[in-house]
């Protein structure tokens, strides 16, 4: 029985997770901030045509939206990209996923962090003079704020969301106002004049209007904050964030591009497009909003950010040295240190130039995009879902892979700069994981087991079927490795499986915002064991898999993969807490390795 006490406690957890609402503020307050700079960036290349490709850009962000949803609540520990290509793939995709969506975030902190300053300036007209400046004093303060642990909140979100959202639809109902509704769409035969649009320009445009949707990726890293059921939030989060998108993009697009046209400053389109319909107390609290909306992004990229070094560094593909925190906030010093470093050079190297960095955000921003639809492709495929969802998925995954395709020839400087930073990255991820396979205890990366899931195991985008061997690995290091060599002789090269049950990750309370709370890689017990595990099974010539059960006790993470995996055998160290776990029916053969007794279950037909 459950004490009031106990009730209360839950019932307090469960209110402070994130719901629907607070949800769609913190994904909105990150792609919301894209409709700032976005008409400018596209009208500079593509001029009153920028409105076409956003719309047709739309159906795709709809498609991916339900997609990143998915991802959310398949894993509750966080990780987006990172986490689905290791999952669906090989840890080193995963670390490609992490190079793609830093570079991303880099972009992403520099670019919102130039634009809030960018539209400060319509109110403080002094800042124009010193753009670069103040955005590198953004992101220096950014810094120092989460240096000294000042945390973004999800409450914070939903007030600059609210009030950035609200001004958007206010300028597009005044937009209607100004124009007549008789008149409101006039503006699309300036679009579709013009000269006729060939294939490569349609196709850049498609590519190129994916701008507009950046920020998509910040649901899959809420995913340890949201409530449950996780699936039906992330649901409802996304659904108010495409609801809220497609009332303002497309429109906010058209009428900044084709009635502002040249002559206004195309980084403040949206503000001067509110003067224009409303005079200028409207435009000064659009770029106000905008402003503080956009340098809040820009802060919610830099916790992006370190937060993936640090689950990178936990993966082993990073330096250590990215992970020590300081002793005066318990703040990761380093990593906030290079996720800060970076983009303040971007903005200095481009020259305060926001369609430079517009160019330059394709490469990160697609390619994340790009294998986050692909790895959840290959997983729908090994879980058998209906033959309609994998259609769409696939179609979704083509459309993104096409428009990434075309953006590494035509924006060669993003191909250059994404494509270079994330090759030293991966770079730095092999060599350090090498390292640390080679001078110590191996790197394994296993399934988390998980009550709402069946256990599906994938290597190399392969499903791993039936298994010869099961082996429950105790979690001390001398019967451990005994029982791999056990597991090891038994198989005859056989698949194996390695279950092994952690303690779960002791918190003090709910994740920050972003942070990616993987329980495996926070036991760091279990890492030592399954890596002697690892060390000993090398051996194996068939396959081995591991399995970490987070929660729920070893006979009923036992009974569930025997029942998925049917094990001819069933392996544990004869120990008074493994012999009280319920395994496989029958009396057991008895086998003795390193002076620890093994029993080996059969499988009865």
């Amino acid at each position: 029985m459950v004490s009031d006490q106990g009730r209360a406690e839950i019932g307090l957890r469960r209110r402070q997770r994130i719901g629907p609402f607070l949800c769609w503020a913190v994904v909105f307050a990150d792609i919301g901030t894209s409709v700032y700079y976005t008409p400018g960036i596209l009208y500079g290349r593509f001029g009153t045509r920028a409105a076409l490709f956003v719309g047709m850009t739309l159906l795709v962000f709809v498609l991916l939206a339900i997609k990143y949803a998915e991802v959310a609540a398949r894993y509750p520990e966080g990780g987006g990209v990172v986490t689905v290509s290791t999952r669906a793939f090989h840890p080193f995709v995963g670390l490609a996923g992490g190079m793609f969506i830093l570079v991303d975030y880099f972009l992403t902190a520099a670019l919102s962090a130039l634009s809030g300053v960018i539209y400060l300036s319509v109110v403080f007209k002094s800042l124009g003079a010193i753009v670069i400046l103040g955005t590198v004093g953004a992101l220096v303060i950014l810094a120092l704020l989460n240096l000294m642990g000042v945390k973004a909140s999800a409450e914070a979100s939903a007030i600059f969301a609210v009030t950035a959202g609200v001004l958007q639809l206010v300028v597009v109902a005044a937009v209607i106002m100004r124009l007549g509704p008789a008149h409101t769409f006039d503006a699309i035969h300036q679009v579709l004049a013009g000269p006729r649009l060939t294939p490569i320009f349609l196709l850049t445009g498609y590519a190129g209007a994916f701008l507009a949707f950046s920020g998509l990726e910040s649901i899959a890293q809420l995913s340890p904050a949201l409530a449950d059921p996780r699936r039906r939030v992330a649901n409802l989060g996304m659904g108010l964030v495409v609801i809220t998108i497609a009332l303002t993009s497309p429109l906010l697009t058209l009428w900044s591009t084709t009635l502002l046209g040249s002559h206004a400053n195309s980084n403040q389109f949206v503000s001067l497009l509110a003067d224009y319909a409303a005079g200028p107390a409207l435009a000064w609290a659009v770029a106000i909003s905008g402003a503080l909306l956009l340098i809040f992004a820009s802060n919610t990229a830099l916790i992006g950010s370190y937060h993936v070094f640090l689950a990178l560094t936990r993966m082993r593909f990073l330096p250590g040295v990215l992970a020590r925190r300081n002793r005066w906030r318990d703040t990761p010093h380093w990593a906030i240190a290079v996720a800060t470093v970076i983009p303040v050079a971007v903005v200095i190297l481009a020259r305060g130039s926001a369609g430079t960095l517009g160019d330059l955000y394709a490469f990160g921003l697609l390619g994340a995009f790009m294998l986050t639809s692909l790895s959840l492709d290959v997983i729908r495929w090994h879980e058998r879902v209906p033959a309609i969802v994998m259609v769409v998925g696939i179609i979704t995954t083509a459309a993104v892979t096409l428009a990434w395709l075309t953006n590494l020839f035509a924006k060669p400087l993003a191909t250059i700069f994404g494509g270079g930073l994330a090759l030293v990255g991966v770079g730095i991820g092999l060599t350090t994981y090498r390292r640390a396979h080679r001078d110590g205890v191996p790197a394994v990366f296993p399934h988390l087991l998980r009550d709402d899931r069946p256990p599906t195991l994938i290597a190399r985008a392969r499903r791993i079927g039936a298994c010869y061997v099961l082996a429950v690995v105790p979690s001390e290091p001398g019967p451990a490795v005994a029982l791999a060599k056990a597991a090891v002789e038994a198989a005859h090269n056989q698949p194996i499986v390695f279950l092994y049950r952690g303690q779960g990750l002791p918190r003090s309370g709910l994740p920050h915002l972003m942070e990616i709370v993987d329980p495996y890689l926070a036991d760091g017990t279990a890492q030592n064991i399954l890596g002697r595990v690892e060390r000993e099974a090398r051996t194996h010539g068939g396959h081995r898999k591991y399995i970490y059960v987070g929660k729920g006790t070893t006979a009923e993470a036992v009974g569930r993969i025997d029942a998925a995996l049917q094990p001819m055998h069933t392996l544990v160290v004869d120990s008074p807490q493994e012999r009280s776990t319920p395994t496989a029916p029958g009396r057991p053969a008895r086998t003795t390795v390193d002076s620890v007794t093994i029993l080996d279950y059969p499988r009865v037909s």
